[in-house]
């Protein structure tokens, strides 16, 4: 009877240690968003509220990464006068301008002809991780599944085309 008890207790304890201890995702992800703060970027989770999809009643929301890169030093008159977006990636009506497979969340019809090439170039290269982009007067954001991490070099370097170009 000792020995039931003992192993029991044995077992519980080995339960409660595997129980708490990382897996190996969790490591991935440690180290991942480590680099990324090296890097510059700020990293959030966040809610992010797509648009209303082709056959569905609702919005969709999920949970998700931001990674942010702080846009620096703009004027007072272009802050005021910012026009802010972000785009999903979804099959929605709300994509006059877009490519194919991409949706407007925020900021639909207010970027210009040639602001949508350039944007449209950008999402060209974005891998299909990338879920969605976003531009504020104070940062530019990518919304990653964080499966790669050999895209996060190339995503800083597409946000930084953004922040470099006012986008």
């Amino acid at each position: 009877m000792n020995f039931l008890i003992i192993s029991l207790v044995l077992l519980s304890l080995i339960g409660s240690v595997m129980w708490v201890m990382p897996t190996k995702r969790d490591k991935f992800l440690a180290k991942l968003r480590m680099e990324a703060k090296r890097l510059g970027f700020q990293i959030q989770l966040i809610k992010l509220t797509y648009p209303r999809e082709k056959g569905h009643v609702e919005p969709r929301k999920i949970s998700t990464i931001a990674y942010r890169l702080l846009r620096g030093k703009i004027t007072q008159d272009e802050h005021h006068h910012w026009k802010s977006w972000r785009v999903v990636r979804c099959e929605t009506n709300a994509s006059e301008g877009l490519n194919q497979g991409w949706g407007w969340a925020v900021g639909e019809r207010t970027l210009s002809e040639s602001e949508l090439s350039c944007l449209n170039s950008l999402l060209d290269d974005f891998s299909e991780d990338v879920l969605g982009v976003e531009s504020t007067p104070i940062q530019t954001s990518v919304f990653w599944s964080e499966r790669n991490e050999s895209d996060m070099a190339l995503i800083k370097q597409q946000l930084e085309g953004l922040i470099s170009k006012k986008l």
